[in-house]
């Protein structure tokens, strides 16, 4: 059966989402989750909406108790993780409202726990970190609609809570990085550990500080343009969703005991 977890970044973990939602306070082995989880239905499907960082955002990146969340949605049963995401773009042709499905990640982070396994140890392959299946139902869906979108990427997670340093953004940019977060890694890691298939959904919205002539990144800018333009990603749930199937891509096969 397939189940579907939300990862709700900022702005987007409206239980309203769903019809007939209850909220269910869970524990795990690795702690409480970052909130208490919505379950219902959309479109028909089953699925469970977690808010990373808590309801009103008030855990900061390095606070997010990663292994707790993922942990939560497989003891649910989840089978997919549709993990939506604030980023700034690092690239020119990546405009502040555009959707991102990343196919890649650097891991800029430095304090996190980046593993299950912390009693043994467990060497996860992460060529392919991302299923490619939901990434090419997402990109399908969202031409559908007429969004503005990229299918790839590669997404850089830093540390945060700060924003980066213009050195740090044209490093990045050096990188071949197409935008950057606070939250995908550990995030899809123990996705991947845990044999759920995972996608980000990242909406551009910012030029985080590399490009002369617009004004760097602060919160209030990233909130404001998160709200203009959370509908389009509402939508591409709601039509994506019912089309998620169990496919044959891979995610599962080196998946590990967590729970």
């Amino acid at each position: 059966m397939i189940k579907i977890g939300i990862i709700g970044g900022s702005g987007l973990d409206d239980p309203k989402l769903l019809e007939n939602f209850k909220e269910i306070s869970v524990e795990t082995k690795y702690g409480k989750p970052s909130s208490a989880l919505t379950c219902g239905k959309l479109a028909g499907v089953e699925v469970v909406v977690l808010a990373r960082h808590g309801r009103g955002h008030t855990i900061y990146p390095t606070g997010v108790n990663f292994r707790a969340n993922i942990a939560a949605l497989k003891q649910q049963g989840c089978t997919h993780i549709l993990a939506t995401t604030a980023c700034g773009s690092l690239r020119e042709e990546i405009k502040p409202g555009h959707l991102i499905f990343p196919d890649q990640f650097i891991d800029w982070t430095r304090h996190r726990t980046l593993t299950f396994h912390d009693e043994k140890v467990i060497h996860t392959p992460m060529a392919e970190p991302f299923c490619n299946e939901l990434r090419e139902l997402l990109s399908k869906t969202a031409k559908e609609l007429k969004l503005n979108y990229h299918g790839k990427g590669t997404i850089i997670t830093i540390e945060g809570p700060r924003f980066s340093t213009k050195a740090e953004s044209h490093m990045f940019r050096q990188w071949n990085a197409n935008i950057i977060n606070m939250s995908t890694v550990p995030e899809v890691i123990l996705a991947r550990e845990a044999g759920i298939c995972y996608q980000s959904i990242a909406m551009a919205t910012d030029y985080d500080c590399w490009k002369e002539g617009e004004e760097s990144v602060t919160w209030g800018m990233i909130m404001q343009r998160m709200k203009q333009n959370s509908d389009n990603v509402k939508n591409l749930l709601v039509s994506a969703i019912p089309k998620i199937k169990s496919g044959k891509c891979g995610c599962k096969e080196n998946a590990t005991p967590i729970l």
